[in-house]
C-alpha cells in the first residue's frame, strides 16, 4: 500500500473547502468516501468534489473495508464519541481541534487510543505542519531571538448567525474553542512547555451565551505568552515572537493561503529580513498535514502530535475561563 484511502464524516465547511481538495493533491493521500445524514448532499459533495463513494450515514462509511484513515470535522461534541467508534471500526482518524470538550474527555480518547495501538490518532492543528511555522520555531530553538521571553497573537473573524455551530454553547462554540485553542497551542509549541499557570477575561454574548471575546495569559516561567481572540470582531490574525536579541512575526500564522507566499519578518539587531516561500514551494498546509499523517500510518511511525499534546492544550483552554470565571490566575497541574 503507497496511499493511504481516507474517508470523510459529513459535508463540514472545513472538510469540503480545505481539507479535501487538499488531499486530492497529495500523492500519499486518496479521499474516496464522504459520509452526511443526508444521503442527497453526500451524493452531490461527492459529485462535486470527484469522490468516489457517498453513503448516507456515518456507520455505513467506517463499515466500508476499503477505508483505511477516517477524518473527523464533525462539531466539537462529536469529536471523541466518533473517533472512538471509528478506532473500533479499525480505522485510523485525524480529528478536527479541538479534541474534545474538555481535557477529561480528551484523555477519554487517549485511554481509547491506547486499546488500538496500531492505530494512529492525530488532531488537525494543521498550522504545525507549515514551512513557516517549521522555520520559526527553528529560530527559536537556534536562539536566534535569544532567550524566548513573550509572544503576543491576535486571531479574530465576525459571525453572529445563531445557527452557526461555533455560536452554540451547548456543543463547544465560542471565540476560546474555535480559535483561541491556536492562540494556545502555538504558544506552548514556541515555548516548548505547558504553562505554570494563566489569566483570562471572557466577554460572553448574551445570546448565545459563548465567549465572544477572550484574552489570556499564559505564565511559561521563562517568559509568556498574550493573546486576544474573537468571534465578533473583523477578521485579523498576527502573531509576534520577542527574545532579547530577535523578533519574529508571522503575517497570518494559521490560515496560511496555499497559492501564493507566505510572508514573516525576522529582526536581529537592527536588521530585518523578510522570509517568504522562497526556500520551498508555494505549498498547502492542509496537504501537508494529510502527508505527515500518511507517511507515520504507512511507516508505522508516530504522528507528529500526539494526543497527549491535545489534551495539554484542552487543559490550558480550561484553566483560561476557570481563571476568568474566577477573576484570579489559575495554576496547571504538572
Amino acid at each position: 500500500m503507497n496511499k493511504i484511502r481516507w474517508g470523510v464524516l459529513s459535508t463540514a465547511q472545513i472538510g469540503v473547502e480545505k481539507v479535501i481538495p487538499a488531499l486530492h493533491k497529495s500523492e500519499l493521500c486518496d479521499v474516496v468516501a464522504i459520509a452526511s445524514r443526508d444521503p442527497d448532499r453526500a451524493s452531490a459533495t461527492a459529485q462535486r468534489l470527484g469522490i468516489a463513494k457517498a453513503y448516507g450515514s456515518y456507520e455505513e462509511l467506517l463499515a466500508d473495508p476499503e477505508i483505511d484513515a477516517i477524518y473527523n470535522p464533525l462539531p466539537n461534541h462529536l469529536h471523541v464519541p466518533w473517533s472512538i467508534t471509528a478506532m473500533e471500526a479499525g480505522k485510523h482518524v485525524l480529528c478536527e481541534k479541538p479534541i474534545a470538550l474538555s481535557a477529561d474527555e480528551g484523555q477519554t480518547l487517549v485511554d481509547a487510543a491506547n486499546r488500538f495501538p496500531q492505530l494512529k490518532v492525530m488532531e488537525a492543528f494543521m498550522y504545525r505542519h507549515h514551512p513557516q511555522w517549521k522555520r520559526a520555531k527553528q529560530i527559536v530553538q537556534e536562539g536566534g531571538l535569544g532567550e524566548l521571553r513573550t509572544i503576543q497573537s491576535f486571531f479574530s473573524y465576525f459571525n453572529d448567525d445563531p445557527q452557526n455551530i461555533r455560536n452554540q454553547a451547548a456543543i463547544g462554540g465560542g471565540a476560546l474553542m474555535d480559535i483561541g485553542c491556536y492562540n494556545i497551542s502555538w504558544s506552548r509549541f514556541l515555548f516548548d512547555a505547558e504553562p505554570i499557570r494563566v489569566h483570562g477575561i471572557l466577554d460572553r454574548d448574551t445570546v448565545f451565551g459563548t465567549d465572544k471575546l477572550a484574552s489570556g495569559t499564559l505564565d511559561f516561567g521563562k517568559g509568556w505568552a498574550s493573546f486576544t481572540c474573537s468571534t465578533q470582531l473583523a477578521p485579523y490574525q498576527r502573531i509576534q515572537i520577542f527574545g532579547a536579541e530577535g523578533r519574529v512575526e508571522i503575517e497570518i500564522p494559521c490560515n496560511a493561503p496555499p497559492d501564493r507566499p507566505c510572508k514573516m519578518w525576522y529582526q536581529r539587531g537592527k536588521e530585518t529580513e523578510q522570509i517568504e516561500d522562497i526556500a520551498f514551494d508555494i505549498c498547502d498546509q492542509y496537504t501537508l498535514q494529510g502527508d505527515a499523517m500518511a507517511r507515520a500510518i504507512l511507516s508505522d511511525a508516530p504522528v507528529p502530535t500526539p494526543l497527549s499534546d491535545a489534551v495539554a492544550n484542552m487543559r490550558v483552554v480550561e484553566a483560561v475561563v476557570q481563571s476568568a470565571e474566577t477573576e484570579a490566575w489559575v495554576s496547571i497541574p504538572c
